[in-house]
């Protein structure tokens, strides 16, 4: 099961997004925490390792309709390792060669 594990204080919830046994408590010993949810925020922080939950999802784990919403409602992550102006635009056209350099190298 997919589901959502209290770990905050009292009257601050903070919450994991856990792969735990179905007949386990709701804070015991989980499988692997998938991600992280704060509703404490504007807007909610929701932090997710989709490719484990995807992986989860393909061996027979399932979710909860709290945590089915909340895969829903966060948008999907970008690449980590591409730069934030390359995300946000086309990329750029490669610059003429210089005709004016090509000549005078001859």
């Amino acid at each position: 099961m997919i589901r959502l594990a209290r770990v905050g204080a009292r009257k601050q919830p903070y919450y994991r997004i856990v792969v735990i046994e179905k007949d386990r408590a709701r804070n015991g010993r989980s499988i692997e925490v998938v991600g992280t949810f704060n509703p404490r925020t504007t807007p909610a922080t929701i932090n997710l390792k989709r490719e484990r939950i995807a992986y989860w999802r393909g061996v027979g784990a399932q979710l909860t309709p709290t945590v089915a919403k909340l895969l829903a409602k966060a948008p999907a992550a970008e690449p980590e390792n591409t730069p934030v102006a390359a995300r946000s635009e086309s990329p750029a056209p490669e610059p003429a060669p210089d005709a004016a350099a090509d000549t005078a190298a001859v």
